[in-house]
């Protein structure tokens, strides 16, 4: 039997967390099965423990992952500056609070889709969701210092990011939970949200 090179180990371990990012977002850690993951990252059961010592080891890595992705694009809109829609994170509160966000809890952001899991799983996983929110924050807290500059301090700067934070989070939340049996209640909660994000 051909010996795996470490290039394609290194790829396979990417296929299941990107693989686990998607399906732990769209479905929640516990629903997942291991050979399930598996068959998704196109690889065999039996693999998974060359490459993780528990599925809570994968979970805290594939929130790790979700989260640099979500806060990559984050990061390019805020730096692109304001345009005709208005300045960044308008856009950044439109996008996140879209139907199609909505509607594909597979991707996008894992503050919302990971909420649950995160508080209901080990510290490890915890800890890499922890950072991500904080990562959330800095960058909110640092536009918004910059779009106000002189007129906020930066503790209240820090303020206002954990005010949009967690409206956002909270209203994609309450939008994908009712999406299915009241579709009009989940759009209004984010047509409300998005139109007076701060409160």
């Amino acid at each position: 039997m051909p010996r795996i090179t470490k290039e394609d180990k290194a790829r396979n371990r990417q296929n299941i967390v990107e693989a686990a990012g998607r399906m732990f977002r769209s479905q929640g850690v516990d629903a997942v099965g291991i050979a399930e993951l598996m068959k998704e990252a196109g690889l065999t059961h039996g693999g998974f423990y060359n490459h993780f010592a528990s599925k809570d080891d994968l979970a805290a890595e594939a929130c790790g992952a979700s989260f640099k992705a979500s806060l990559s694009f984050l990061d390019q809109a805020l730096q692109e500056g304001a345009d005709l829609t208005g300045p960044p994170l308008k856009r950044v509160v439109d996008n996140y609070l879209s139907v199609a966000h909505r509607d594909a809890p597979d991707g996008g952001c894992p503050s919302a889709s990971l909420v649950i899991d995160a508080g209901r799983h080990s510290d490890t996983v915890q800890s890499a969701y922890a950072t991500g929110v904080e990562g959330y924050l800095t960058s909110f807290a640092e536009e918004f210092a910059r779009e106000h500059e002189g007129e906020i301090t930066s503790q209240e700067a820090r303020e206002r990011a954990v005010l949009l934070l967690s409206r956002l989070v909270g209203a994609m939340a309450l939008a994908r939970a009712v999406s299915r049996v009241q579709p009009e209640l989940s759009d209004e909660i984010l047509r409300t949200c998005r139109a007076h994000p701060l409160g």
